[in-house]
């Protein structure tokens, strides 16, 4: 599918909190969207549903919680064309406190790579201090970046640009790129 292959891609979180909110994810110029998710508010147990459009005509992914709300939740991502768990992605809960931590996990519940925000530092003043200072995450497979999310500067509307191009043998299979960018903005969006 075309929309596994590029290397760059935009996403942005509009919302109003009450109601829930919505996710985009376009090309790296802004002009095709290739992902839509319609988070819904107030749920115990996250079960996301990523599609190829806003009529929701066409689902891809589902992203799942295993557990209700758990510190150190496992979220299964599965690709409904195929009904392929893809792996899992897994918040290190005490670790994340401080500094954003998640395990990238393979089909088998095996750790493959990470994902960790830029600097304990800058994780402490967001935190404490003030939601200006844009987020940036590296993604990792067997010690190697394969992947990089940088905010942009807008406090209001939470916007991450995604390359991928540091991956030129394409180990990070792009859907599990896809659900890392989403599970950020929804789960660790939270915080701010």
């Amino acid at each position: 599918m075309q929309q596994y292959t590029l290397n760059k891609y935009f996403a942005k979180k509009s919302f109003l909190k009450i109601f829930g909110g919505e996710i985009r994810i376009f090309d790296e110029n802004k002009n095709n969207l290739l992902f839509f998710v319609k988070q819904k508010a107030f749920k115990l147990k996250e079960d996301i549903t990523v599609f190829a459009d806003e009529a929701k005509s066409k689902e891809l992914l589902k992203i799942k919680a295993r557990s209700v709300i758990d510190f150190s939740a496992v979220y299964d991502v599965t690709d409904v064309t195929t009904n392929q768990t893809i792996g899992a992605l897994r918040r290190k809960g005490f670790k994340s406190i401080l500094k954003d931590s998640w395990e990238i996990l393979d089909s088998n519940d095996q750790v493959i790579g990470s994902v960790d925000e830029d600097s304990m530092f800058k994780a402490l003043l967001r935190r404490f201090l003030t939601n200006l200072i844009p987020q940036t995450f590296f993604i990792s497979l067997n010690n190697s970046q394969v992947g990089i999310l940088k905010q942009t500067f807008n406090p209001f509307v939470p916007q991450f640009n995604i390359d991928f191009s540091a991956d030129t043998s394409k180990s990070l299979d792009r859907r599990m790129g896809i659900s890392i960018v989403i599970l950020l903005q929804i789960i660790e969006g939270r915080q701010n």
